[in-house]
């Protein structure tokens, strides 16, 4: 696998795995492959887990590999696969990206630890490049949050300058530092942005390849419909759908409920793909609240 065949994989809008539970709290692997194949019937290049929107802090490492394995055979090939590691050792993180390698996985999103802000952007570079041995490495940025981009594009810096088997990255720090991350790493790394359409916009006209779509599984063409303005050159589109859907929706979500992923798994169950629970002491929607989200959605014709 070389750098052209990760960034055509991950050009576009690429969906996370919200990661679907019962109401007991364990994981819905029925409803896991609704999700997916909604992913790749709405026409997903590529499915990511994520340690994020994919609950790890919620799961035993057993858990984590069941999910992995799942996703993995279910997606068979029919599209990039990507997984995810959290905060394991390097020790640990190698035997893990080679149990991946080893399920058909095509990448590892590798988050090392960072306790007490404890790496260093040598032994940073360090731990990817282990990693990237057994199996292809995206680097995620939000570890570099508490630390600043000078330590993050250090440690980019030198993680370049260690492997070349690091092919692509997502982006989480948004503004200025990824604009910097995107100017130096594009025709070496896929880059694709976290979160919202307007992160990609921030990014995009210094080489990004894609973004994180939270609509692609659930309410595909306004991602769609975003990207192909883009493509074409349609930037006043592209800003349009900016202005009237994704920052609504995002700051209705973010601003009504305890939590937005709380809004992302009851717009699961009311687009049919997943149910509303999530792992307690998470909180789940009520019934008041999905009425709200479905109404919302429904005014907008976004369902």
């Amino acid at each position: 696998m070389n750098y052209t065949d990760v960034r055509d994989a991950l050009t576009g809008p690429i969906p996370s795995v919200h990661t679907p539970y019962t109401r007991e709290g364990e994981v819905d692997y029925r409803s896991l492959a609704r999700l997916l194949d909604a992913m790749l019937e709405a026409g997903a290049r590529a499915v990511v887990l994520t340690a994020g929107d994919s609950h790890y802090e919620a799961m035993s490492d057993r858990e984590v590999g069941d999910v992995t394995r799942f996703t993995a055979q279910h997606v068979n090939h029919r599209a990039f696969m990507v997984a995810a590691d959290f905060c394991y050792d390097t020790k640990h993180a190698v035997a893990f990206a080679r149990e991946c390698a080893g399920m058909d996985v095509d990448m590892l999103m590798v988050k090392p630890p960072n306790w007490q802000q404890s790496p260093t952007p040598e032994t940073l570079a360090e731990h990817y490049a282990a990693v990237s041995r057994e199996i292809p490495v995206m680097m995620v940025t939000n570890i570099f949050i508490p630390r600043g981009p000078a330590f993050g594009l250090a440690t980019v810096k030198a993680t370049m300058r260690a492997t070349d088997r690091v092919l692509a990255v997502k982006d989480d720090m948004g503004e200025a530092f990824a604009r910097r991350l995107t100017t130096l790493v594009h025709d070496r790394w896929a880059v694709w942005a976290g979160g919202r359409k307007e992160n990609h916009l921030n990014i995009a006209p210094y080489g990004a390849h894609g973004y994180l779509s939270t609509f692609l599984p659930l309410m595909p063409q306004v991602a769609w419909d975003y990207w192909n303005a883009w493509q074409d050159g349609r930037m006043a589109d592209a800003i349009r759908i900016i202005k009237t859907i994704d920052i609504p929706f995002f700051d209705f979500v973010c601003k009504s409920f305890s939590s937005p992923n709380l809004a992302f798994h009851a717009i699961g169950e009311i687009c049919g793909r997943t149910q509303r629970w999530r792992p307690k002491p998470y909180s789940s929607a009520t019934d008041a609240e999905v009425e709200l989200i479905r109404e919302w959605l429904k005014e907008r014709k976004l369902i």
